[in-house]
């Protein structure tokens, strides 16, 4: 993989951005406790003696934790430490209980890695600092409190996993594909959901720009963007403020600031919230309850042992074994669910090529549209493949199958009952041959593929065009094209058009 280190230039100036991300792991009880991790419970029902930092309480790390950073790990091809350190950072803010949040500073369990991606044509690499395990803290509610704020701390204790890139982006689309990239990996290994609306996936990005060549400028910490759309837009407008505050005499000066959507008519902008805090600040030291992370090296191969297969491979994979163009193999590999869907489909049909094409036709598009997940898709694999065997066969067109598809998919989503002439549109059975079968018969649609009944057609028209038949012996190429379109009308689209076209030429000499 070829990696660009070209820079985009914006106004002249150079933007750098690193990106720091939270992914919540996924284990169904916290970091150091017991207490669940489960999402929407009422407020303050899942914080333990433990994560309200009472006195007498100890922290018991989670195995489960551990183990994900460890799939991270080797995924991006990190060092895995097998001795790491626990620290104590140290701030006040109402809904950090102990006063200090439990994290990883100097001795992170996951060191180095990289993120690889392609925007565009253009592949790119994002190397990796670090990846820490911490807790989260809790929430803060400003609304439905009558002008004061509430604290809920179940999030408090949470397992997250911070993963700290370099600063190697020079766009906000780089940024943004970088995330994406990220947020697949973690969702393709299951350590996390990577839910966004609930904040189990959520980023900070340090912006800062400079003339080329010249040292880095002081950036600036634009605090949890929790969709790849708001990441985007908050640089963009990060980067417009810091460009039109040097060019007028200013300088920037490092800090943390929020991203509000609305501002501006739409367009967004960022805030200063407060200066941004160095390391040196939060006063880290090695937390006196916690030893050291101790990670056998055994540990590490069981873990190596057990991994999926992941996305590059299986790309790779597909372009081998399937024929898949790099493109295609890419798409197919957006999400395990999705690579799922489409080896499912293509060995089902034995049409790698086509299965991949509807995929990235029809189905997303269908899928877009109704804002749904692969695996909520309501036409299956086996079914998509049994369509694709009748188009195939020639049992149907092209332009048929997708009214198929149509009809198919409107009755996944209500599972409706089994065809009828009057309920066509609400066709479920058992097989999935059956079911395409049905639409097609109760549709009307089966191409017409018998040769005595097309060679009848086919004189019929002949004898009823003649201008057209001798132009084309003139040599008027489109008046062949007339021909073909004028059977396809005849035969109300039924007619093979590559029998069509065969025919009529044996019949034109």
């Amino acid at each position: 993989m070829s990696i660009t280190t070209a820079s985009q230039l914006i106004r002249g100036y150079e933007v750098v951005i690193g990106l720091e991300t939270h992914a919540q792991l996924s284990t169904a009880s916290k970091i150091f406790s017991g207490s669940s991790t489960q999402f929407g419970a009422a407020p303050n029902t899942q914080a333990s003696p433990v994560d309200l930092a009472l006195p007498g309480t100890l922290p018991v790390m989670n195995r489960g934790a551990v183990e994900r950073a460890i799939q991270f790990g080797l995924a991006v091809g990190a060092k895995v430490a097998q001795h790491s350190i626990f620290a104590r950072k140290n701030y006040f803010y109402p809904d950090l209980p102990k006063g200090y949040q439990i994290s990883q500073y100097e001795t992170p369990v996951v060191q180095g890695g990289t993120i690889e991606f392609i925007l565009g044509s253009t592949a790119h690499k994002v190397r990796l600092t670090r990846a820490h395990l911490e807790e989260d803290a809790g929430k803060s509610l400003h609304e439905d409190y009558a002008g004061q704020t509430g604290i809920d701390l179940n999030r408090a204790g949470t397992p997250l996993l911070e993963i700290v890139s370099e600063p190697d982006m020079r766009s906000s689309a780089e940024a943004a594909e970088y995330a994406k990239t990220l947020h697949s990996l973690v969702m393709w290994l299951g350590i996390c959901d990577g839910n966004m609306q609930e904040g189990s996936f959520r980023c900070d990005a340090n912006v800062s720009v400079r003339k080329p060549g010249m040292p880095y400028g002081t950036r600036r910490e634009i605090k949890n963007l929790n969709s790849f759309k708001f990441l985007q837009q908050a640089i963009d407008c990060e980067i417009q403020w810091q460009i039109d505050l040097i060019e007028d005499g200013g300088e920037v000066q490092q800090a943390t600031v929020l991203f509000n959507p609305t501002a501006n008519g739409g367009r967004g902008e960022t805030r200063a919230m407060r200066t941004k805090e160095d390391a040196h600040d939060y006063r880290y030291f090695p937390d006196p309850d916690l030893p050291p992370l101790v990670i056998a090296a055994d540990w590490i191969e069981r873990m190596r042992a057990a991994m999926p297969e992941l996305p590059q491979a299986m790309a790779a994979r597909f372009e081998r074994d399937y024929g898949l163009p790099a493109y295609d193999a890419s798409i197919m590999t957006q999400s395990k669910s999705f690579a799922t869907y489409f080896e499912a489909a293509a060995k089902a049909s034995g049409q790698s090529k086509l299965a991949a094409n509807w995929l990235m036709g029809e189905v997303l598009r269908r899928l877009n549209a109704d804002e749904k997940t692969i695996e909520q898709s309501p036409v299956d694999a086996p079914t998509l493949a049994a369509l694709i065997g009748r188009i195939v066969d020639g049992t149907i067109s092209n332009s048929g199958a997708k009214q198929v598809f149509d009809v198919l998919w409107a009755a996944g989503e209500i599972n409706a009952a089994p065809i009828g002439a009057e309920i066509v549109d609400r066709a479920v059975v058992d097989l999935p041959e059956s079911r395409v079968d049905q639409v097609i018969e109760a549709k009307g649609l089966k191409q017409i593929s018998d040769t005595g009944e097309l060679d009848r057609l086919l004189d019929e028209l002949l004898a009823a065009n003649t201008k057209s038949v001798e132009e084309y012996r003139a040599g008027k190429e489109k008046a062949f094209n007339a021909l073909v379109g004028q059977a396809m009308k005849a035969t109300k689209g039924k007619a093979n058009p590559a029998q069509v076209t065969a025919l009529l030429k044996q019949k034109l000499g």
